[in-house]
Parts: C-alpha cells; sequence; structure tokens
C-alpha cells in the first residue's frame, strides 16, 4: 500500500494521498446517498394501479438481501486482501453481535412506514448517544467533558426536529410515536452492537472484513429462518411477481450498502476513523436534503435548524469528542 521509494520504480495514481481521499469521499457519498434514496423509494412507494395499491412491507426480508450481498463482498474481501489470516473469535459473539445487529437494521427499516426519511435518518445520526451510555455502564469507559457536550448538542438537535407546535391532528402530526419508538430500539440496539465489537477487537483483535462476514452470516442464518417461520418470504415473493419492478431496486439496494461499507473501511485505513466520521457526517446531511428535494417532505424552520445542530455536534464530536488512547467508529 505504501508508495515504492526505489530508483525507476513506477508510481502509481493510487499512491496519490488526495486521489485516495477524492475516491474514498465519492464512493461513501455516491454509495449511501443512491443507498437512501433506494431505501425510501422501497419502503415508502406505492405499487399497483387504482383499488390494488399496496405498500411495501417486508422489512425483515429486504434486511436479509442485505446481509447476503454484504456477506459475499466480505468474502471477497477477505479472500484478496486478508489471505490466510486466522480468526480467533469466537462464533457465539458473532451470533449475538448479529441478533443486535438485526434488530438495529429491521427497526429502521420498519420505522420508515410511520416516519419520513430525514427523520429516520437524523434519528439513526443519534448514535453517540447509546454508544456513550452503555459505554459508561458496561464498559466502564470515561469520556472527556467535549464528548458530554456534543451529545447534549445533538439531544437538543433531535429534540427540536421532532417538537411540532400547535397541531392539533393526533393522527399525522404526533410528536412521538410508533416510528420513533422504533428509531430508539434501533439506536439502543445500535449501542449494544458497538460494545460488542469493541469486545470483539480488543479481546480477539477481530478484523473489520471477518467481523462483517461473519455478523451478515449469522444475520442471513437468523433473519432467513425467521421470514421462513412467519411465512414473510412467500409474500415477499407474491409482491414481487405482482410488482416485478421492485427487484432492481432491491438488488441496487443491497449492492450500494455493501458498496458502502467497503469505502468506509478504505477511509478508515488510509485516513483514520477521525476522517471516515467527518465524511460519514456530512454524506447524512446531503442524504437529507436529496430525500428533501427529491420526495418532497416539507422541513420547517424548526427542522432545519434541529437538523444543523445535530450534525454540528457530530460533526464536533468527529473532531474533538474522541478519546486520545482509543478510537471506534
Amino acid at each position: 500500500m505504501a508508495p515504492g521509494k526505489g530508483a525507476g520504480k513506477p508510481v502509481s495514481i493510487w499512491d496519490n494521498m488526495r486521489i485516495r481521499f477524492i475516491v474514498c469521499f465519492l464512493g461513501v457519498f455516491v454509495c449511501y446517498f443512491y443507498y437512501g434514496i433506494l431505501q425510501e423509494t422501497i419502503t415508502r412507494g406505492s405499487y399497483g394501479q387504482g383499488d390494488q395499491k399496496e405498500k411495501f412491507v417486508f422489512a425483515r426480508t429486504l434486511v436479509l438481501i442485505q446481509c447476503i450481498v454484504s456477506a459475499l463482498f466480505a468474502k471477497i474481501l477477505i479472500q484478496f486482501f486478508e489471505g490466510s489470516k486466522p480468526d480467533h473469535t469466537q462464533s457465539w459473539l458473532y451470533g449475538l453481535c448479529s441478533l443486535s445487529y438485526l434488530g438495529a437494521m429491521v427497526s429502521s427499516n420498519s420505522a420508515l412506514q410511520y416516519v419520513n426519511y430525514p427523520t429516520q435518518v437524523l434519528g439513526k445520526s443519534c448514535k453517540p448517544i447509546p454508544v456513550m451510555i452503555l459505554g459508561v455502564t458496561i464498559l466502564r469507559k470515561r469520556y472527556p467533558l467535549a464528548k458530554y457536550l456534543c451529545v447534549l448538542l445533538i439531544v437538543s438537535g433531535v429534540a427540536l426536529f421532532l417538537y411540532k407546535p400547535n397541531k392539533s391532528s393526533v393522527a399525522d402530526d404526533h410528536v412521538f410515536g410508533f416510528g420513533e419508538i422504533l428509531l430508539l430500539v434501533s439506536l439502543t440496539l445500535d449501542g449494544l452492537t458497538g460494545v460488542a465489537q469493541d469486545h470483539m477487537r480488543s479481546r480477539f483483535q477481530t478484523s473489520a472484513n471477518y467481523m462483517m462476514l461473519n455478523i451478515n452470516m449469522w444475520s442471513t442464518l437468523v433473519l432467513g429462518l425467521v421470514v421462513l417461520w412467519t411465512g414473510e418470504v412467500w409474500d415477499f415473493l407474491s409482491f414481487t411477481e405482482r410488482n416485478p419492478s421492485i427487484i432492481y431496486n432491491i438488488i441496487l439496494f443491497g449492492l450500494t450498502s455493501a458498496l458502502g461499507q467497503t469505502f468506509i473501511f478504505m477511509t478508515v485505513v488510509y485516513f483514520g476513523p477521525l476522517t471516515c466520521s467527518i465524511v460519514t457526517t456530512t454524506r447524512k446531511f446531503f442524504t437529507i436534503l436529496g430525500s428533501v428535494l427529491l420526495f418532497g417532505n416539507i422541513m420547517t424552520g424548526m427542522e432545519w435548524f434541529g437538523t444543523i445542530l445535530v450534525f454540528l455536534g457530530l460533526g464536533f464530536d468527529a473532531k474533538f469528542g474522541k478519546t486520545p488512547k482509543k478510537t471506534t467508529h
């Protein structure tokens, strides 16, 4: 990976760190921007015509497809970049981690049936909150004061975003409903996943590619059994039979998710977790902006102000909130 210093050795354009950064940034931005558009298109679109119109309600099957594609990508990455490097992490740890990982993804996707995409993305951007709480209570971590101030900024932004004054309708303009509860569940499970991954890395030095492969494989096994037991997979197949055009979007959804994870790993390897956090935070803001522009999700001035506060908090957290001893994703 390092540039060659030998005389006469050709210098690759990939050795230019600026080119690497542009490729990684555009990779993360394009993959997850398109991923967000596909997610909202699939989960909030109307299918069929007239009285036959229906909604996509197969969140677990959608996550199952995403896990299968991500596992295949991770396997390819290990084949090319890990070689014969052994993985000593105990399988049951992957299994437990996959349960929280799965629950977070299913809750997040299901929330889109009750809240718009900007609310979902903003809610998922609050991951530092459960990570901090669980880090203090379970791993006995200590955080710098800047970390707490950044989290306070994030909480304030979310509160402003969710607060809807002078609304008489309780059906649609709720302050905190089932969709927000699903986001809260997703955030909590994200925090548990982060704690489990930190434990695996510190105890077994688990690599990112092996973690990605095994968690997605366990998730595929668990979700496969769930969709078979509930019969959702057959309903999903019937749905795709009636609406074959959705298959293309679902395949692209899985591919953009796996590719996005790949570019995130590249960013971490070449530029470190700090740069990766800044890149992904910037990407989330433009995802919200794209959703507003493309899908007509109306946002009030207070919601925009809350959005700005959240991303300021995330940006400051990426720069000032990390402990100098150890950084995590």
